[in-house]
């Protein structure tokens, strides 16, 4: 015989109040409206199935990635890994199978899923595939309830992000400060690739040119400076007390990050930000990092990191330790879309990378503002919309990453 609701309410009530009487409560009564009513069964909001996954090379090197419904809404993610494209595009290939015939709008279900499903989980590769994937399905679910992404992740923290360009010499800094950056990111200069330990002549060098930049920018323009992982440890903290005097907005990648204990040397040593984060994967990644006080500034890349979804929660982490997030970002416009949404939708956001703000790949690039910001998107989505016909001779790279050995005896060098 089939129990009436009715019958199930009272059963729930009887349950609920024999677990309080054995906590000496059995005089207590609960209000009506406290016992759980049967839920009704659920409606849904109409059926969305994701039908194909689509790549394509784009030049100077990034992959862009369309994720098709049979809503006729169509989703947009960078799955990049550069120097490694087809790998990228393999993968994606390989997950493809899971997501066909899934609604795309259980994002984060679609996140656990391909992540954990993964026996060997993490790494490069299933995470740039990932955070592509990710992407495009936050911009379909975005369309699909006609709202940009940050009012999905609890709505704007502010108006406008501010980006950085990039110089190495005093004319390059000029120009950039004379088209409205407030922020520039160098990288060291050198001649040759770095030794592990280096002479006088070749800190000197380096210092001089940052010290340039700084006089070509003024005390009022931000300078980042970038060793990307190519500087040793011990070449490092000699080039960062030099650097100390022209005030560097942060010292990103000081060394590889892989010994985070290494990095923490570095950061104790020194009153100036240190910056990492690209080459770190999902939370599990950063954890350390912000445990062991390795870096005062977090750049995770959302192309590689695990996307919009755990892009949020490392900045969560960060926020913990009075730590700001820096998105790092050489890719293309779809990337900056999503650090955007990103941006806009975090309290600890302290600065945006980028090489384009779209010209020639969107129908409506993003324009730097004369206070050195991109104004948040608008649209639904990711708010960008690819330029299809600009993209046709654009189509198709094989770009490599460079190969770098020391001049001296032809030794392997980090780039």
């Amino acid at each position: 015989m089939k129990s009436s609701p009715k019958t199930n309410a009272v059963s729930r009530r009887s349950v609920i109040q024999s677990v309080l009487g054995v906590a000496g409560m059995s005089t207590m009564v609960l209000p009506e409206r406290s016992y759980a009513a049967s839920p009704p069964p659920f409606q849904g909001y109409g059926k969305v199935k994701i039908t194909r996954l689509e790549t394509f090379l784009v030049k100077p090197r990034w992959i862009f990635l369309k994720v098709h419904t049979d809503a006729g809404v169509t989703g947009l993610g960078e799955p990049l890994l550069e120097g490694r494209a087809l790998t990228i595009q393999t993968a994606i290939k390989e997950i493809e199978p899971y997501l066909i015939g899934k609604d795309p709008r259980q994002v984060v279900h679609h996140w656990q899923a391909i992540y954990r499903h993964a026996f060997y989980r993490g790494g490069p590769i299933l995470t740039s595939a990932l955070s592509g994937i990710d992407h495009a399905l936050w911009d379909i679910k975005g369309k699909l309830l006609n709202v940009p992404v940050y009012e999905l992740l609890g709505g704007p923290t502010r108006d406008r992000v501010r980006v950085y360009g990039r110089a190495s010499t005093p004319d390059d800094m000029k120009k950039r400060k004379a088209e409205g950056y407030t922020v520039i990111k160098t990288g060291v200069a050198k001649q040759n690739p770095a030794n592990i330990v280096e002479n006088p002549k070749f800190i000197k060098y380096a210092v001089d040119n940052f010290a340039s930049l700084r006089e070509a920018g003024g005390d009022d323009m931000d300078i980042a400076i970038d060793f990307h992982g190519s500087i040793s440890p011990q070449l490092a903290k000699v080039l960062i007390k030099e650097l100390e005097p022209f005030k560097p907005m942060f010292i990103e990648e000081p060394c590889q990050a892989q010994n985070v204990d290494t990095m923490v040397d570095i950061a104790r040593g020194t009153h100036l930000p240190i910056a990492t984060g690209e080459r770190i994967f999902t939370k599990w990644g950063f954890r350390e990092i912000l445990e062991k006080g390795a870096a005062s500034i977090v750049q995770p890349d959302l192309c590689h990191a695990g996307g919009i979804t755990e892009g949020r929660i490392i900045a969560g982490m960060a926020e913990a330790y009075y730590v700001p997030i820096a998105p790092h970002n050489p890719m293309g416009p779809i990337s900056l879309a999503v650090g955007l949404n990103l941006a806009a939708s975090v309290p600890n956001f302290l600065v945006q990378e980028q090489v384009t703000l779209g010209e020639g790949y969107l129908k409506n690039p993003f324009k730097l503002q004369k206070d050195g910001t991109v104004m948040i998107p608008q649209g639904p989505g990711l708010g960008i919309e690819l330029d299809e016909a600009q993209l046709k001779d654009k189509i198709g790279h094989d770009w490599k990453n460079p190969e770098t050995y020391n001049a001296l005896d032809g030794s392997v060098v980090d780039w």
